[in-house]
């Protein structure tokens, strides 16, 4: 028996099947296409490339497998996160997939938001699951959303209460901005992780924070300047990742004296960069994933769906 997760987020199509038995879980994923030089899609060619995409998905995840296994529920993304008003229009294709198997195979479809899934497949990827029957801090850092956020477990499931984070631009902005402004192919992040590794001389930064909070579209700004000054390019790139790190760094500290040494997870695609990455775990031993379930995934969909399921739905 395997969970099936579907995951139609900006800007990846993925599905996956979790094995509760063996802990397993099989993925396919593919990013949005977008045009050259730009900033993304909008939500409506979104919409269509999820259509175009989500089969050619299922097939090779399917295909994956030895057999064909027995489906026990289906997990989808139905919205970014768990608050009223939180909506995309291209969760609903992912859903309406969703609720089209589950009806087909006669199994409970479970919805959770995006952001739950993270966390989850974070959890699932560090081998810590078990953490989601205790309180902890997890950081959420994508191109939509960088959200420091309190985790405690409620009901059988878990609460997410957001606690702090950017004030502006989210932190996957300012890099796909960067990244853009250097020539590279968006989403920008693993290029620009890899240019910024060949900038090994220090790199001087100073976050901008209010309280649990930061501010990072000057970092966009600063390295703009940078540009208009010549400076090489890796130097850019570091710098625009270094920023991120010391925001990063400067709100786990404050929530940690406002928190409590509680265990820290870090989710999310801008969280797949080695170079903030390495600073983090040095400095303040906080969980990662592995970069693939790190940034968009369905892995998490699929392993709440087992959870809901063992716990006789979500609350």
């Amino acid at each position: 028996m395997m969970l099936l997760g579907i995951d139609t987020s900006n800007y990846t199509t993925s599905a996956a099947l979790y094995d509760p038995a063996s802990g397993k879980v099989w993925m396919e994923k593919k990013l949005l296409p977008t045009s050259p030089g730009a900033l993304g899609l909008r939500q409506s060619d979104a919409v269509f490339a999820h259509v175009k995409q989500l089969g050619e998905i299922a097939e090779g995840l399917f295909s994956s497998l030895p057999q064909r296994p027995e489906i026990a529920a289906v997990g989808v993304s139905a919205f970014p996160r768990r608050e009223e008003g939180s909506y995309m229009p291209c969760f609903l294709v992912g859903e309406t997939t969703a609720r089209v198997l589950a009806s087909a195979e006669g199994v409970p479809l479970f919805r959770f938001s995006h952001q739950e899934g993270h966390v989850a497949a974070a959890l699932y990827s560090a081998g810590k699951l078990s953490w989601l029957s205790k309180r902890f801090l997890a950081f959420h850092l994508s191109g939509g959303t960088t959200d420091a956020l309190l985790v405690e477990p409620e009901n059988g499931f878990f609460t997410i209460k957001r606690v702090g984070g950017s004030l502006d631009l989210k932190a996957g902005q300012a890099v796909d901005r960067v990244g853009l402004m250097l020539g590279l192919s968006f989403p920008c992040g693993p290029e620009l992780s890899s240019l910024a590794a060949q900038w090994t001389e220090p790199v001087r930064v100073k976050p901008v924070l209010k309280g649990t909070g930061c501010c990072l579209s000057g970092i966009e700004n600063k390295c703009a300047d940078f540009a208009r000054q010549g400076k090489p390019a890796a130097f850019i790139a570091r710098h625009c990742l270094e920023s991120i790190y010391a925001a990063l760094a400067g709100m786990t500290e404050a929530l940690l004296k406002e928190y409590g040494e509680l265990p820290l997870l870090y989710a999310g695609g801008v969280m797949s960069s080695a170079v903030i990455r390495e600073k983090m775990e040095r400095e303040y031993g906080g969980v990662f994933a592995e970069p693939r379930f790190s940034s968009d995934n369905a892995a998490g969909t699929a392993v709440l769906a087992a959870m809901a399921m063992e716990k006789g739905g979500v609350q």
